[in-house]
């Protein structure tokens, strides 16, 4: 008995993105390949059933008959795939997948993010766990969570980079500060890397400094600078809006690092990989690549 021909599943996937999206360069991006090797796999899968299923032009992409009756059908076959890839990696992962994110990696831009990623693409429930980079980093490396978010340097500099910015000195327009006094600061609480960045900035520097407020995240710092407390350094995202990044006291201060925040994530299905470039992409929405910077000027 003759088989029917093996349909090869990167093909089917690469041919219901396009159809979704209509454009070769963004289904590329949706699955992680290239346009060329995307406008390859739909070859392929066209010369393995025998028929066209798209026709392309400079403008656009339109499904031909067949290529409209046959896409119920790739659908399905997706989606038996992925609901057993779930199943047989076992229950509790069919039922959330488990996203870990730094405080100060998205700070008050956080609602933003996470809007748009409640419904996942394979019906699963978000979970989320904010948290500081550095306890995030060890829980993951420990085996918790399917992916995290959080300042490079706490990752190792692994994983994605999905936010490029620089830190900066922030305080409120009134805020004034005599040279023979000690610097009033605004920091986050010990263990964090944004506190040692900024401590040793400043001792390199032999800028003497007191104290003002210590909080447990970044609300609560941009709070206290809004609040007249001191003077703080965060990544320029995090900046409030009624805060100042420059002024007379900047020229007695040093210059900050640029800072990176990637995601990191589990080898899993091709659906965790999905849910992965969907939750790096809201972020990328969000806060585009140098937007921080020219905020801060």
């Amino acid at each position: 008995m003759n088989r029917p021909p093996t349909l090869d599943l990167d093909w089917l996937r690469a041919f219901v993105t396009v159809a979704d999206a209509r454009n070769f360069t963004a289904a590329g991006e949706a699955v992680g390949a290239t346009q060329s090797a995307v406008s390859i796999r739909i070859r392929k899968l066209e010369e393995r059933l025998g028929q066209r299923l798209m026709e392309r032009n400079a403008r656009n992409v339109a499904l031909t008959r067949f290529g409209m009756t046959f896409l119920p059908d790739a659908r399905r076959l997706l989606q038996l795939h992925d609901d057993a890839a779930v199943r047989a990696i076992g229950s509790a992962r069919s039922r959330s997948f488990e996203l870990a994110v730094s405080d100060h990696a998205a700070g008050d831009l956080l609602p933003k993010i996470l809007g748009p990623i409640r419904e996942l693409p394979d019906g699963r429930r978000l979970s989320v766990v904010v948290g500081r980079s550095p306890e995030l980093a060890t829980a993951f490396a420990s085996g918790h969570y399917d992916a995290v978010i959080g300042r490079a340097d706490d990752l190792d500099g692994a994983g994605e980079t999905i936010i490029e910015d620089r830190m900066v000195w922030m305080a409120v327009k009134s805020f004034k500060w005599e040279s023979c006094q000690p610097l009033p600061l605004v920091l986050l609480s010990a263990p964090c890397t944004v506190r040692d960045t900024t401590l040793t900035a400043l001792a390199r520097h032999d800028v003497s400094w007191r104290e003002a407020f210590v909080g447990t995240g970044v609300a609560a710092i941009q709070a206290a600078v809004v609040a007249g407390f001191g003077i703080a350094a965060l990544e320029a995202r995090n900046a409030p809006p009624d805060c100042v990044t420059q002024g007379p006291w900047l020229k007695r201060l040093p210059a900050l690092p640029s800072t990176r925040v990637v995601i990191r994530a589990r080898e899993g299905t091709e659906a965790d990989a999905r849910i992965v470039r969907v939750i790096a992409g809201a972020l990328k929405q969000v806060v585009p690549r140098g937007r921080a910077r020219r905020r801060a000027r």
